[in-house]
């Protein structure tokens, strides 16, 4: 398979990841330039239940999962025809190896929406940029986060 008939194969994965789904991430888009992830509101999210904004792990776990799919990504660019059962092997080893998330305001919103592009990306680690805003536009948390893809 080459790596843009992988991609709708992996996004497919990410939906179907158990703790994905129980956040309820769908991933809206995924191609070479850009991953974006989106999620609804919901109770069972709120970590600060006087203010009714999400949880601050929520919040940094969606980057990451927007992140990851990015280095994944990145990572597909280098490589010209995989099957199916290489991805598996090669892609299990791939991990976070840091994230750092900037909340810059409350988590409120109806539908929360995160993406990621990378900044760079070698044979061994990919480093991506993610936001998270919410319907409305307004920038709740930003993220960068590093990755084993090598």
């Amino acid at each position: 398979m080459t790596p843009e008939q992988l991609l709708p194969y992996i996004a497919s994965v990410f939906n179907e990841m158990p703790f994905n789904k129980l956040i309820g991430l769908q991933v809206t888009r995924f191609d070479e330039e850009v991953a974006e992830v989106r999620f609804d509101w919901s109770a069972q999210l709120v970590g600060n239940p006087l203010q009714q904004i999400l949880h601050g792990g929520v919040i940094a776990s969606v980057l990451d999962v927007a992140g990851g799919l990015m280095a994944v990504s990145s990572a597909l660019g280098r490589v010209s025809q995989v099957a199916p059962e290489q991805l598996h092997e090669r892609f299990g080893k791939m991990s976070t190896i840091d994230i750092r998330t900037d909340y810059l305001r409350p988590g409120r919103g109806q539908q929360f929406t995160a993406t990621a592009r990378v900044i760079r990306a070698g044979n061994k680690v990919a480093v991506c940029r993610m936001e998270l805003h919410n319907e409305q536009g307004i920038h709740i948390a930003l993220g960068t986060g590093t990755y084993l893809v090598g």
